[in-house]
């Protein structure tokens, strides 16, 4: 069984947010900012100095856009005893990475889903096997902001969350997509600002709108479910828009290809793993369709979905490649279902065919 990760739990105002983020995962940071500069050195061809001109200027396009996110960047970086442009170049990993990948046709692997009512028994279980650095160090955080509370994952180091859900019922789930307009420069709300906001969003209605609101540097899909109403829609955002995917039937998955690329007008430079996203996206929607046919489904077989092995090592439950250098792989980091009416999770830290998952409650 896996290694619970760490919860942290903080609350105030967005500086002190970041403050005891630093604090409570200051090793874990660390690593990360090892981990990553290697990476954006070997695996995107960026050195330091391009890292941190590149992070200052995304930091400087956060700081105007969302002065509560750069402040709790800034707590963030004062708490962990790192400095500001370090803290900045992990938050702008999306878009440094994927920017890259765009041009190369090179992407990760995550598979996203959400299971109505009707289909789950009553509950709405949304969630996703993340895949990504097997070396990368995340953290679960329990945030009082305002009125709400979230309960999300993120990369130590990495503000807000992106996989979580809060307390008024709103659930996030996450996949990469590439297209040809991806820039790390680009116009508009940077990936993990727009996943923080979306986990601050009272209703479905409002989190739609802040995956439209203005323009976006680079593309990713936003699956979002809303336990009061007993809805959920995945958001495709690139930089040309947004369209929106309902459930067929009760059962929404999302991989790591557009559905509404011609809507958009994007063209998307997959690589090998073109074949590797619609296999998965098949795979898990079939393995759900088929449990909710029988009458079958339940957080159990769900995380037995999670663990299918077709198509191994592209597979949705994901493991090293012999196609990648040993220091340059991925893996599923990160299992999630989350019973979105329960207010609660059961996760598993690294490919969930490995072991048990945990549970955390809100």
């Amino acid at each position: 069984m896996s290694a619970p990760l760490p919860i942290l739990e903080l609350a105030g105002g967005p500086r002190a947010i970041g403050l005891g983020h630093g604090r409570e995962a200051s090793d874990r940071i660390k690593n990360n900012l090892s981990l990553y500069t290697r990476r954006y050195r070997d695996e995107v061809g960026l050195e330091q100095a391009e890292v941190h001109r590149r992070a200052a200027m995304w930091l400087e396009r956060v700081s105007e856009l969302d002065p509560p996110y750069a402040a709790a960047l800034r707590g963030v970086a004062a708490g962990s005893g790192l400095s500001v442009l370090d803290i900045a170049a992990l938050n702008a990993r999306y878009e440094l990475f994927y920017s890259e990948f765009s041009s190369t046709g090179l992407a990760t692997a995550c598979t996203a889903f959400a299971i109505l009512p009707a289909c789950a028994g009553g509950g709405l279980l949304v969630g996703e096997n993340w895949d990504w650095f097997p070396e990368v160090e995340g953290v679960w955080l329990r945030v009082r902001w305002g009125d709400l509370t979230v309960l999300a994952f993120t990369e130590a180091g990495i503000v807000g969350g992106k996989i979580g859900f809060n307390s008024a019922g709103i659930g996030l789930a996450v996949t990469g997509l590439l297209s040809h307009l991806d820039r790390w420069d680009g116009e508009g709300i940077p990936f993990h600002v727009r996943a923080w906001r979306v986990l601050l969003s009272s209703d479905l209605d409002a989190a739609a709108a802040v995956v439209e609101a203005g323009r976006s540097p680079c593309s990713a899909s936003f699956l979002v479910g809303d336990a009061t109403r007993g809805r959920a829609s995945a958001f495709e955002r690139a930089p040309t828009g947004t369209a929106q995917i309902e459930p067929d039937n009760g059962i929404l998955v999302h991989a790591n290809h557009f559905l509404r690329a011609e809507q958009l007008g994007v063209r998307e430079p997959l690589a090998e793993d073109r074949r590797s996203t619609h296999l998965r996206q098949r795979r898990l929607a079939d393995r759900l369709t088929q449990a909710a046919g029988a009458g079958q489904v339940s957080v159990e077989s769900v995380q037995d979905a999670l663990r299918d092995h077709v198509g191994r090592p592209d597979s949705v439950c994901r493991h090293e490649s012999p196609l990648f250098p040993p220091a340059l792989n991925y893996r599923t980091v990160l299992s999630v279902v989350m019973d979105l009416r329960a207010r609660r999770l059961q996760y598993a830290a690294g490919p969930p065919c490995a072991g048990a998952y945990h549970e955390i409650a809100l």
